[in-house]
This record gives C-alpha cells, sequence and structure tokens, in this order.
C-alpha cells in the first residue's frame, strides 16, 4: 500500500511554519492517541503514522530530502524513523512536545533572553571587515544578595502553591497540563525580605563590552550572532545570546550592487573626445585607468577584483567605473567660436550615431 503523502496526514500546506506544524501534529495526536482509542487498530496506524509525518517534517534535513524526493528520499540516507515517538501519555505529548504552547516543559529548560544591538559600520569596514568594541546594558547577578533576591542573612522560603517545582499541573479530558506557577513565576520560591540593592529580582542591570569580529563582505540588515552574551532565564538554562544587526553608512563614492563596487566617473567633454589617463580610487588604494578617445555616456570600465570580499566564500568581486559625460557650461566667446570650428570641420563618421539616426528618419518619412 502506497504511502500518503506526510503534509495531507497533518492536514498543512508545504509552506507550514514549525508552530504550525507542531499545533497540526497535536491535533492528529490526540484525535488518534491509543489511550483514547484502546484497542482501535485503525487509529493506532493514524497514530503511527502522523508520528512518521512530524518526525520527518520537523526535522529540517529530512524535510529538505522529502520535498525534493518524496518517500524515496528517505531511504538509505540515515533517516530513521522511531517507533516509540510520541507513544507515551497525554501528559508526556504535552510536557516533551507542546509544553511551549500551554507554557508547560522541564524546569531550567528554558533558554535565558536574547538580546538585540544595532551597530553601525563604515562602507569601508564593511568591505574590508574591522573589529568593534561594543557596549550595552545586560542583567547580571546581583553581588549583594548573590541572585537570590533576598536580604543578606535571610532565605527564599518555598512555595506553598507548587512545593517548589515552579509549576502547578491539572486535569483536563483525558490529559494532564502543566503551567507556570503564577505565585513565584516559576520559580519555586518566593522572597519574603527582598533585596535592597536588586529589589528581589536578584540580578542588576551593568555595562558590559565585547568585541565583535565584523567579517568582509558584510551588507546591511545582516546579523551577528554571540553565543552566551544574552541574559539568563528566571529559571536557569543556558544563556540567551546577543544579536548585532548591521547598518552600512552610505558612501560618498561607491555603491553597493551585491559583491561589487560601483563609482560614478564623471569626464569632459575634451577627456571624452581625445581619451585620456587618470587615477580613480578603490577600496584597495587608487589605480590608474585608461579613458580611450570617442568613449560614451554611460560606458562602463571593469577594474578586475577591486570590488568587496564575498562573505563566507572566496574571492572578491569587482570595481566598475561608469562613465558620466559632462556638458560644458558658461562658455567664453572664444571657446563657442571654436566649437563652432570644430562643427563646421566635421565629418560624416565624427558622430556616427547622429548621422545614423538622421538616415533613418528620411527613410521613415521619405
Amino acid at each position: 500500500m502506497a504511502k500518503r503523502d506526510y503534509y495531507e496526514i497533518l492536514g498543512v500546506q508545504r509552506n507550514a511554519t514549525e508552530d504550525e506544524l507542531k499545533k497540526a501534529y497535536r491535533k492528529v495526536a490526540i484525535q488518534y492517541h491509543p489511550d483514547k482509542n484502546p484497542g482501535n487498530k485503525e487509529a493506532e496506524e493514524k497514530f503511527k503514522e502522523a508520528n512518521e509525518a512530524y518526525q520527518v517534517l520537523s526535522d529540517p534535513k529530512k524535510k529538505a530530502a522529502y520535498d525534493q524526493f518524496g518517500h524515496a528520499g528517505l531511504g538509505g540516507q540515515g533517516f530513521g524513523f522511531d517507533p516509540g515517538f510520541g507513544a507515551g501519555s497525554f501528559s508526556d505529548i504535552f510536557d516533551n512536545i507542546f509544553g511551549d504552547i500551554f507554557g508547560g516543559g522541564p524546569r531550567g529548560g528554558q533558554s535565558g533572553i536574547d538580546l538585540r544591538y544595532t551597530l553601525e559600520v563604515d562602507f569601508e569596514e564593511a568591505a574590508l571587515g574591522v573589529e568593534k568594541k561594543i557596549t550595552f546594558e545586560k542583567e547580571f547577578v546581583c553581588d549583594t544578595c548573590e541572585g537570590s533576591g533576598a536580604k543578606p542573612g535571610t532565605k527564599p522560603k518555598v512555595c506553598g502553591t507548587c512545593r517548589g517545582s515552579g509549576q502547578v499541573r491539572f486535569n483536563q479530558g483525558f490529559f494532564t497540563l502543566a503551567r507556570t506557577c503564577s505565585q513565584c513565576s516559576g520559580k519555586g520560591s518566593i522572597v519574603e525580605d527582598r533585596c535592597k540593592s536588586c529589589k528581589g529580582s536578584g540580578k542588576v542591570k551593568k555595562p558590559h563590552s565585547v568585541v565583535v569580529n565584523i567579517p568582509a563582505g558584510i551588507d546591511s540588515d545582516q546579523r551577528l550572532r554571540l553565543r552566551g552574551e544574552g541574559e539568563r532565564s528566571e529559571v536557569g538554562g543556558k544563556v540567551g545570546d546577543l544579536y548585532v544587526l548591521i547598518r552600512v553608512k552610505e558612501h560618498a563614492l561607491f555603491k553597493r550592487e551585491d559583491e561589487h563596487v560601483v563609482l560614478d566617473l564623471p569626464i569632459t567633454f575634451t577627456q571624452a573626445a581625445l581619451g585620456t589617463v587618470m587615477e580613480v580610487p578603490t577600496l584597495q588604494g587608487s589605480v590608474g585607468i585608461t579613458i580611450h578617445s570617442g568613449v560614451q555616456q554611460g560606458e562602463t570600465l571593469r577594474l578586475k577584483g577591486k570590488g568587496i570580499k564575498r562573505l563566507n566564500g572566496s574571492g572578491y568581486g569587482d570595481q566598475y567605473v561608469r562613465l558620466h559625460l559632462e556638458v560644458p557650461k558658461n562658455l567664453t566667446h572664444r571657446q563657442k567660436e571654436l566649437l563652432r570650428e570644430f562643427e563646421k570641420e566635421g565629418k560624416g563618421d565624427t558622430y556616427p550615431g547622429v548621422t545614423g539616426f538622421l538616415q533613418r528618419l528620411k527613410e521613415v518619412f521619405k
């Protein structure tokens, strides 16, 4: 018998989010769980089917293989299935898989608070890489009470509501749910005589400095993650992270296009007509370029390897020099006379574009 589509089993779209997958699985798991359907073989098979579907779609590697190759993509690649997955009691399902929906989950497993910091860097710093020292405020354990929140010489008392567990369990229908104790906010203890330094929280905010390594090639709106530089959770668990959001300042001369740098270079009428050699700036210093005679407005010169380093890759992009022909203004009487003489001396191939256009115009309206 052919296997059913995993997305169909859970009743979700192919672009379903992690939360949508989890909620869909919860619904199916409750409906067909063996505890609720004793002796029902059909319900048991559907429960196992839902388990398998959720194991695949909740795992990024398995999901990618399934999306590309279907069920065949999961064979022979080390993608095994746990036949006991989700087969515990309703309490197990809600504590281990859906605890975050109901505020449950094991105490001490919560992650700490992630922090955000916006860092402005210069164009050159983003292109070439740099180290930056940043300072921000974060919470630390209070030195006065050593994190207990209680006044020195006193101790917090065990919460009478949850008896120190930090959670309150209650029955609803066929299963048991757990939620954070509202009396102690999940800490398992209550401070009666508060520490004056931290006002009973056990933590105080202090300035904290870290050095951020800005990799060459980073761009605006990209983030850097500094593990363990966030804050601790209220009930223990691992420390949160610091996310540094990069903002790259605009440059007076350069513009960025992916890993390439663009420089708009104005040139005079004479330089365009006769050609010239010029020094132009790059991220690596000035270089000489040759502008050939007869160059036209908008033509682009390429400086290979003078762009931005490819982020997490090898090599550099290029720099493109876009030429902008500037028509002279405020001409003197003598300059005008010279230009008129120049115009009289012109031949048919002096302005091939103009000559060709006029010829086509005659053919159209003859």
